[in-house]
């Protein structure tokens, strides 16, 4: 049993990052924008959270500045993508492309320091109790922060007239901007808050989950957060689900290394990139139901007429 719920524990600690990732993502679909550059946010929020955290000693300051990094980045993407109506996925590779390098470069006086990172509760009475105490009480803070955004999301896209908005500009910004609402703005506010929850899914990486900085140490978990919004449909809920089964795969890596499998690590490592992949083609063999779901102006330019 114990060995079950420890299992559990460090399967939600690797779904993290890719349900605050998708999340944020999956705001900035809904609004009819593709940001391809998830990567690169990310890698971008985990060296400034780490470095911010070296410099003030404070992890909650680096998260702050991790999500304040990849909103920045998201910010240029706008900038490019909705004011200059470059093309979306271009963009998006570009910045991805940008943010991998600038992370790399950035941290490179940072690859050996050591930091004291966000560690999960340790509450007295609570987190002892068995089964129970560890999954409730004894989690990462940020894995509890991961779970009330999905709620808040869950909530605001289909409780509020806040997420009608959001979901209207992401089917028809035309219409909804006859009807006087500011669909860049609109649009502008949802692409930073996908880059500020990539931004701390990075911070999460260095600051929580491994307490450390090195290179590219996302390892391709951006570009997992995208197709999880594809596999959950853009429902996030369903985001959450998918997280959990990409983490248990992640981690089932790790296990398999650990108990001597015999084989070659490099084939394990693929195991996450394998399922993702095997993942998105049983989806794409039905189209329509990605067409009812994805916002229909989804990738497309829009430019007001006055």
């Amino acid at each position: 049993m114990d060995t079950a719920v420890q299992l559990v524990v460090l399967t939600l600690a690797a779904a993290t990052p890719l349900l605050l990732a998708a999340l944020g993502e999956l705001v900035t679909e809904r609004s009819g924008v593709l940001n391809l550059g998830v990567e690169g946010m990310m890698l971008t929020g985990a060296v400034c959270a780490f470095i911010a955290c070296v410099k003030t000693g404070s992890p909650w300051l680096g998260v702050a500045a991790g999500a304040v990094a990849g909103a920045g980045l998201a910010a240029i993407f706008g900038v490019l993508v909705l004011t200059l109506t470059a093309n979306q996925v271009a963009s998006g590779l570009a910045l991805s492309l940008f943010g991998v390098g600038l992370s790399a470069f950035a941290g490179l006086d940072y690859v050996s320091a050591v930091v004291d990172g966000i560690r999960p509760l340790a509450i007295p009475g609570l987190t002892t109790l068995p089964v129970v105490g560890p999954l409730l009480f004894g989690q990462n803070p940020l894995v509890y922060v991961a779970l009330v955004l999905l709620v808040a999301i869950q909530w605001m896209l289909h409780r509020t007239h806040a997420g009608l908005v959001v979901r209207a500009v992401g089917e028809s910004p035309e219409s909804a901007d006859a009807i006087g609402y500011n669909v860049l703005a609109i649009r502008y506010g949802c692409v930073l808050f996908g880059g500020a929850c990539a931004g701390v899914a990075g911070a999460y990486l260095s600051l929580a989950y491994t307490p450390m900085w090195s290179e590219n140490m996302t390892a391709g978990r951006g570009w997992i957060a995208l197709a999880l919004v594809v596999f959950a449909t853009w429902k996030p809920w369903r985001v959450l689900a998918g997280a959990v089964l990409f983490g248990g795969v992640t981690l089932a890596q790790f296990q398999a290394q650990a108990a001597g499998v015999d084989v070659e690590p490099q084939l394990l490592a693929m195991l996450p990139y394998v399922a993702t992949i095997v993942v998105l083609a049983i989806i794409s063999r039905n189209p329509m139901l990605i067409l009812r779901n994805a916002p229909a102006s989804l990738g497309r330019p829009f430019r007001p007429d006055r």
